[in-house]
């Protein structure tokens, strides 16, 4: 008797579906519109900044924003020290911190999670190597290892992608080990050994697609990680060249003027704390809406 394959589920319906879960929780619906903004803002970053963010103009240093008394209309949120638009270094920050943020975790999560799932499907000596190395990298602070990575590696946009993907593979290397443990003691992982199929082929037919959740998770908090590290980084002058605008090394370069000019410092404060916050509040719907036993 020949069975019949169960039709699969359309992703237009299931991106539906989660489109609608995603409309009834209005703070996870303001946290993705808001990464879109920013994620556009990147994108058109050219085209969206008034000013070229590295113009500078003594005569115009410490314009208050336009709001204020002194302000002007020709730099809505102001100037530094220099006399550089803070709007177009908020708008080209978000571009260097969105990228730098999406790469770590590209990188980081696919080394980790790759390596967590050899190490749960293959265990013996290779499992217990790649754990060893996991707790090792876990016994050092990850910001500063990173600080001592980017002092001995020197700053660049590269380099920070690289100190960070290192600081973060280790998170998704344990979810992926774990979860991998659980899926291959089901029935249809045993059922796929006996007839004979191969380690690969049950990697990423059978196990991947089934711990794809958590890993999506992962990555949502990994991602509002990233982002603080790299302005940690840039604010402690040991990230991105002081040359590139970025969030981080704006709150670093305002931090002397926090009682005359504190719009140098505030809003692309405010601006990283938008992006992490939006961030971690659709990390958080994630949780709830593709993990089961959290949901009602």
């Amino acid at each position: 008797m020949t069975a019949v394959p169960m039709p699969k589920a359309s992703s237009i319906t299931w991106a539906r579906v989660m489109l609608r879960e995603l409309r009834r929780n209005r703070l996870a619906s303001v946290g993705l519109v808001v990464l879109l903004a920013l994620g556009v803002m990147a994108l058109l970053a050219p085209v969206l900044s008034p000013y070229d963010p590295e113009l500078v103009n003594i005569r115009s240093r410490l314009t208050p924003p336009a709001w204020m008394k002194g302000g002007s209309s020709t730099h809505l949120l102001g100037t530094d020290s220099v006399g550089r638009d803070i709007l177009s270094r908020i708008v080209f920050g978000a571009r260097i911190s969105m990228f730098v943020a999406v790469c770590t975790v590209v990188i980081g999560g696919s080394v980790g999670s790759l390596l967590g799932v050899v190490a749960g499907y293959v265990r013996g000596k290779t499992e217990t190597i790649i754990m060893r190395l996991v707790d090792i990298q876990l016994a050092f602070p990850s910001i500063l290892l990173a600080v001592a990575l980017m002092a001995i590696l020197g700053p660049s946009v590269r380099n920070v992608i690289l100190v960070l993907s290192l600081s973060t593979w280790s998170s998704f290397c344990r979810v992926a080990r774990g979860q991998t443990l659980s899926v291959c003691q089901q029935d249809f992982v045993s059922a796929a050994r006996v007839l004979g199929a191969s380690r690969l082929r049950i990697i990423f037919r059978h196990v991947l697609p089934n711990i794809v959740s958590p890993i999506i998770v992962v990555a949502s908090f990994a991602l509002a990680t990233s982002i603080i590290n790299e302005a940690s980084l840039s604010f402690l002058g040991v990230g991105v060249p002081p040359s590139t605008p970025t969030w981080g090394g704006m709150l670093g370069e305002g931090r002397d003027h926090l009682r005359l000019a504190w719009w140098v410092s505030t809003l692309p404060g405010i601006a990283l704390m938008l992006a992490v916050y939006s961030v971690n509040v659709l990390g958080d719907w994630l949780r709830d809406y593709l993990d089961p036993r959290l949901t009602n």
